[in-house]
């Protein structure tokens, strides 16, 4: 167990934490949200030691190994496998398998083992760096931004890797998809403070908003009470006969905790222009064909057409051709075969995470906008600069001291700077925390022309795509339909070998009869409901309770307002032991559902591997 407790961290003026506490439990899988720039990273190098709290204690347990994977590429090996094996713990040196599983999982090739890591792009450096994590098996692992340098099929992998964790894991990242299939527990950084949860972060935002709610109808209470007070204490100060009162209540308003107005975050506001087309399509590809390397076609005799408000997602394995395509749909590059055909008063807009090297480092930020279209006025220009979060003094920063993350919300500002007819868009997530994803994605769903985006998300997936380009199988098709669909009718097909290392066998031992194998699979299904069943019906009583007395608390904190103003202090003081016995109620409740979810997901988990065994012995 990790015990934080009263931490504080400062950076210069901005303060990160201010007292914040929580415990990283036996087997949880935690995911950590906020907003970017409010401390995940910091938090994780805190809990490394790679940095120090200005104030409070981290408890680590003596011997307790923590995995974190560095951006920082040390390798001393001459092949991706040798490198690999370095991540595996003492004694376990010859178990080369385990790599080759994990790296198989993680996309390399069966001849990339025997590679030089020098050879790989940065992507897959970071890649192997995780992979090395991954089999080092750390009592804590933490994860940040894992997905960003994998691909679709990639991220499947490991989301079913991270399943069956069998120890403790942090997790930052922003697609929240990802996160809510993995996550038994929520941990979120908010107004300097730490809220944690048992649940994913439908829960955790729920709950955050409600909290959020209550205490402001409680300042505003307090504050009509104060100001009742005030006026009582200022009508009847010089009347001696009510001079006992009127102390009474100069005591009252000492004690009165003020509470100040809760402080509005911002956000990214999304808003794309979109100039009118009258056309039925936006583009039409026909027979389109590119590849770099003769020898290798990356796309060939590729058709679509592409038409006004359609939504179109790129899905593939990387290296396949998915950002070429996009590159083509967009000008940046042209098709050596075929035709792309668009007309002539179609805007194109292309966002494209290397566009970053287009923007002048000399240039503010304010700059970059305005000169993105020749009708952005300075206001306009400055009102997306806002929307971008580079508000007042932080539009006039120049280009070359801005971070990776604060380049692409610039470049996201230029072309929201100009009316298009389509979207062409590569991985617009990336660099976003999750309410920036969750602006992105409305606002995505809100443009009224045609949008074609690469991504890895299944949020956006599931939330956009109505066809699919799916790269699969060397070769990119058209997929008529939603993600979902997709995966209904077979989906990504070629991630099951990721599954097993290459060269591989399964270490079955003894088959037994198909007959044998039901029947065992059978008694072990039954024996989980039997355990499981009681568990998820104490949960739900437990979450009955807890909504139950919640609304009793919001219910009696309007009513103390009520009764606070109407003076009424018999009313107070019963609802004052009422608001105290539901708030001892909710406490003692969420600690049982804690522990109550903690329990059905080791058992799940037991019976998980049990059934699976039982696969293995039956030679599956």
């Amino acid at each position: 167990m990790i015990a934080v407790d009263n931490v504080t961290k400062n950076f210069g003026s901005q303060q990160l934490f201010d007292g914040v506490s929580f415990k990283i439990n036996s087997r949880e899988r935690v995911g950590l949200v906020g907003r970017n720039g409010h401390g995940k990273t910091t938090l994780f190098r805190l809990i490394t030691g790679q940095d120090q709290p200005d104030s409070g204690t981290i408890t680590i347990p003596r011997n307790y190994r923590i995995g974190y994977v560095q951006q920082h590429l040390d390798f001393t090996q001459n092949t991706v496998l040798k490198e690999g094996v370095r991540g595996l713990p003492r004694g376990e040196e010859h178990n080369h398998w385990k790599v080759e599983k994990i790296l198989a999982g993680l996309g390399f090739s069966t001849g990339d083992m025997n590679r030089h890591p020098g050879e790989f792009s940065g992507g897959f450096q970071v890649r192997l760096n995780l992979a090395k994590v991954l089999v080092s098996e750390p009592d804590l692992l933490l994860l940040d931004e894992p997905t960003n340098y994998l691909d679709i099929t990639s991220i499947r992998w490991i989301e079913g890797f991270l399943l069956t964790w069998p120890r403790e894991l942090m997790l930052i990242t922003h697609d929240r998809t990802f996160m809510d299939k993995i996550v038994t527990h929520t941990i979120g950084i908010h107004r300097k403070k730490v809220r944690r949860i048992p649940g994913n972060t439908e829960k955790y935002y729920a709950q955050i908003a409600q909290d959020e709610e209550i205490y402001e109808k409680t300042r505003i209470n307090d504050e009509r009470r104060r100001k009742d007070i005030e006026q009582f204490i200022t009508r009847f100060r010089a009347k001696a006969r009510l001079a006992n009162l009127v102390q009474s209540r100069v005591k009252t308003l000492s004690k009165m905790e003020k509470r100040d107005k809760i402080e509005h975050i911002k956000t990214l506001d999304f808003l794309f222009r979109y100039q009118p087309f009258s056309g039925r399509h936006i583009m039409t590809c026909r027979d389109i064909s590119f590849s770099y390397d003769p020898k290798k076609p990356l796309i060939q005799d590729f058709s679509i057409a592409i038409k006004n408000r359609d939504r179109v997602c790129v899905v593939g394995q990387n290296g396949k051709g998915k950002t070429t395509l996009l590159r083509l749909l967009a000008g940046a590059l042209k098709a050596q075969g075929g035709e792309i055909i668009i007309p002539s008063t179609v805007k194109r807009g292309f966002y494209e995470q290397t566009n970053v090297k287009t923007l002048i480092d000399s240039r503010s930020v304010l700059d970059e906008i305005t000169f993105s279209y020749e009708q952005v006025d300075n206001q306009l220009a400055r009102g997306i600069a806002g929307a971008m979060m580079f508000e007042g003094d932080a539009a006039l920063k120049k280009i070359e001291v801005l971070s990776g993350g604060e380049k692409s919300r610039v470049m996201l500002g230029k072309l929201l700077a100009t009316p298009v007819n389509v979207l062409l868009l590569d991985e617009p997530s990336n660099h976003l925390d999750m309410e920036s994803c969750d602006a992105l994605l409305a606002a995505i769903d809100n443009f009224d022309g045609a949008v074609v985006m690469v991504t890895h998300n299944e949020m956006f997936l599931h939330g956009l795509a109505e066809r699919l380009i799916v790269f699969q199988n060397e070769r990119p098709r058209v997929f008529e339909g939603s993600y979902q669909r997709f995966l209904e009718k077979g989906g990504w097909g070629d991630e099951e070998p990721l599954l097993k290392a290459p060269g591989q066998k399964k270490t079955t031992g003894d088959k037994i009869s198909k007959k044998e194998a039901r029947r065992r699979r059978s008694e072990i299904i039954s024996e989980r409901g039997r355990v499981l069943k009681p568990i998820e019906k104490r949960i739900e009583k437990v979450e009955h309770e807890i909504q139950t007395h919640e609304k009793l608390l919001h219910d009696s904190t309007e009513e103390m307002g009520e009764a606070s103003r109407a003076q009424d202090g018999a009313r107070i003081k019963e609802l004052s032991q009422t608001i105290n016995t539901c708030q001892d109620a909710i406490d003692r409740f969420y600690n049982e559902l804690e522990e109550l979810t903690d329990t059905y997901e080791q058992q799940k988990e037991l019976f998980e591997q049990r059934l699976q065994e039982e696969e293995d012995s039956a030679g599956c």
